[in-house]
């Protein structure tokens, strides 16, 4: 859909510049000090978490220390049961063992923690507070490089839903393009005229494109604060393949304004639209786990919650007053502008004393996911520079201790696959270094050889129940609160889990590969800057699945290789790493291949929202219908004939 410019497009560039601009209406965003002893001057006091945040923060972290410790303490046993003892690369085995399973072991308590919240909250059910005030909210869009047909229809979708209610009034969009291509940007254009002929016309209905896209997505949305964003009093910030339902919306608008503390409010939205077997498992997995996980994150972070960068309400004051971000120094991959931009906004906002939260309750939230694991990826090389990238942040003055918190945890998320893997080449080495299995003389005498087949058995069968025991427990959960039915019943939710948990189990090593492989361009000073995600997905050929995945082939060989050479007796345990790392490029291919196995139903399949209706039938009419390429074909005055709602 990215037409190239013809003629009338000079047109169209001043009648949308005429009906498109957003108001004039200047606000002050300052740069935030990270450093230094005035960095806090003038905030508001901190947040100060509750007892049952508290206790909850105190029980997930003595699990996963506790399993930590236990791991390496029957590590360290079998280490020791010889009369050699503990060497040097065992103290290091050691050590990455703790890491690890307390690693694992977080993201079971993050889980149980959300299932107890869960069973809370249906025993003791509480509303929010909201209030219907007069706040005005813009609806803000950034664009770069996007297909303007998908896009637009999601935003015709919403508007349409807002204008068909009183309080949707109070919500105005505008969309706000960084992109580069001036064909792309035409295309913009027209599908913006387009958008304003079968909408509410112009007035509502905003469209800029900066000339210089400095800062990227946080850049964009702070030169349009900064211009204009004094002309409303909270933003709702999507991304381009955001969709939310008008009630949604005007939920997230009552219940910030009903609290005048809260600077932030973040839904947890739900994947759509997958097609791919690789994108259906991972839109089941995000239906089925996500709830559960992000209502553990909420009860652990309490009032300083997260901000994902997009499906979230702000306060306007709020964010201009405390997220105007200072460049990192250096250059990139380290210094520069900040790409994960939204952490850090979270925990500025609540450095300035504003409360974050995130509201797991609320439905009718969307976005859409890469559908083959190149563009999972390639958008994760992005996450991987930007976490690593708050090492700079991390000891950012007056930051709550949660926050930093959250951030070293962003940044572990992508060490540990690293830590992973020195643990398997620490244990190649140690093995092939090993004496011989048979009796030996050591300082003492004959040393004979101890099985300690049962401890390491355990300790593998620790680390396994720690990551599939809350998949269990998740899908019992689902089906004994009567949440299985949008997933097809409790039989059809019991094959999908069993599906789901083997290709997560078989990609896992792959993707540990591209992590790690991003790790160490980040680290050599390679910058990934920020490319168009890929939306719309497609299968991914053999040859270009054996580029991208080569260097894992190789890996996986040596890998396999150096075991089967130095340390035969882990060849077998090995291989449950190895083996998808030699079959990688079948299985990006396999996995982009459209499913049509009928399993990984997902409610928004079984039940779709009105939102998701209406934006497919809008984005069939508009496929179906050329937009106009000149101005008096794009006069808003004159309405296109839309299928109606239902």
């Amino acid at each position: 859909m990215m037409d190239r410019p013809r003629p009338g497009d000079f047109d169209l560039d001043r009648l949308v510049e005429t009906l498109g601009a957003p108001p004039e209406a200047p606000l002050a965003m300052p740069r935030q000090a990270l450093r230094g002893p005035r960095a806090r001057d003038g905030l508001r006091p901190l947040p100060w978490p509750g007892a049952a945040t508290l206790a909850a923060r105190a029980a997930a972290v003595a699990f996963s220390l506790g399993a930590g410790t236990a791991a390496a303490l029957l590590f360290g046993v079998i280490g020791a049961a010889d009369a050699a003892g503990l060497d040097a690369l065992d103290l290091l085995r050691l050590a990455l063992v703790f890491v690890t399973t307390a690693w694992i072991a977080w993201g079971a308590a993050l889980a149980v923690t959300g299932l107890v919240a869960g069973w809370r909250d249906r025993l003791h059910r509480s509303t929010r507070p909201a209030a219907e005030g007069a706040g005005r909210c813009v609806m803000l869009v950034p664009v770069c490089n996007e297909d303007p047909v998908a896009t637009f229809a999601r935003i015709a979708a919403m508007e349409a839903e807002l204008a068909a209610t009183e309080a949707g009034r109070r919500v105005d969009i505008a969309i706000l393009s960084d992109t580069r291509d001036p064909a792309a940007a035409a295309a913009e254009r027209r599908w913006f005229l387009r958008l304003l002929q079968e909408q509410r016309g112009p007035g509502r209905l905003f469209y800029r494109r900066r000339a210089d896209n400095h800062g990227r997505k946080a850049g964009n949305i702070e030169d349009f604060l900064r211009r204009s964003g004094a002309a409303w009093d909270f933003a709702l910030i999507l991304d381009a393949d955001s969709l939310m339902e008008a009630g949604t919306i005007l939920t997230l608008l009552r219940r910030i304004e009903a609290d005048p503390g809260l600077g932030l409010i973040q839904t947890l939205p739900r994947v759509i639209r997958a097609r791919s077997r690789f994108g259906r498992a991972m839109q089941f997995a995000a239906a089925l786990h996500a709830p559960v996980f992000a209502r553990g994150l909420a009860a652990l972070q309490g009032h300083a919650g997260p901000f994902w960068g997009h499906n979230a309400i702000v306060r306007i004051a709020a964010f201009a007053g405390a997220c105007g971000l200072p460049p990192l120094p250096g250059r990139p991959p380290f210094g520069g502008c900040i790409l994960s931009h939204d952490t850090v906004e979270a925990a500025m906002l609540v450095r300035a004393g504003w409360r974050v939260r995130l509201d797991t309750d609320l439905e009718g939230s969307f976005e859409e996911a890469p559908e083959n694991l190149i563009d999972h990826a390639r958008r994760d090389r992005r996450w991987c520079q930007g976490n690593l990238q708050h090492l700079g942040v991390l000891g950012a003055a007056g930051l709550a201790p949660w926050s930093r918190f959250a951030i070293a945890q962003g940044i572990l998320a992508y060490l540990a696959p690293l830590f992973w893997l020195a643990f398997v080449a620490a244990t190649l080495v140690g093995t092939a270094l090993a004496p011989p299995p048979g009796p030996w003389f050591g300082p003492m005498g004959p040393v004979f050889p101890i099985d300690e087949t049962g401890k390491a058995v355990a300790l593998a069968a620790g680390v396994f129940g720690l990551l599939f025991l809350p998949r269990v427990l998740i899908a019992l959960d689902a089906v004994l609160s009567g949440r299985a039915a949008g997933f097809g019943g409790p039989a059809r939710l019991a094959r999908s889990t069993l599906a789901e948990s083997l290709v997560s189990s078989v990609i896992a090593p792959v993707q540990m590969m591209f992590q790690t492989r991003a790790v160490v361009q980040v680290v050599a000073g390679r910058d990934g800057g920020w490319p168009a995600q890929g939306r719309e997905g497609g299968r991914v050929g053999r040859a270009e699945a054996q580029a991208a995945t080569g260097f894992i082939v190789a890996a996986g060989a040596v890998a396999l290789g150096a075991a089967w050479i130095w340390a035969p007796a882990l060849v077998a345990w090995l291989c449950p790493l190895a083996l998808p790392m030699l079959a990688a490029p079948w299985l990006v291919t396999f996995l982009s291949a459209e499913d049509r196995g009928g399993l990984f139903r997902v409610p928004a399949e079984s039940a779709p929202s009105p939102a998701m209706r209406r934006h497919a039938r809008i984005l069939q009419h508009w496929r179906d219908h050329a937009a106009p390429r000149s101005a008096a074909a794009a006069e808003p005055a004159a309405p296109a004939a839309m299928p109606a709602a239902a």
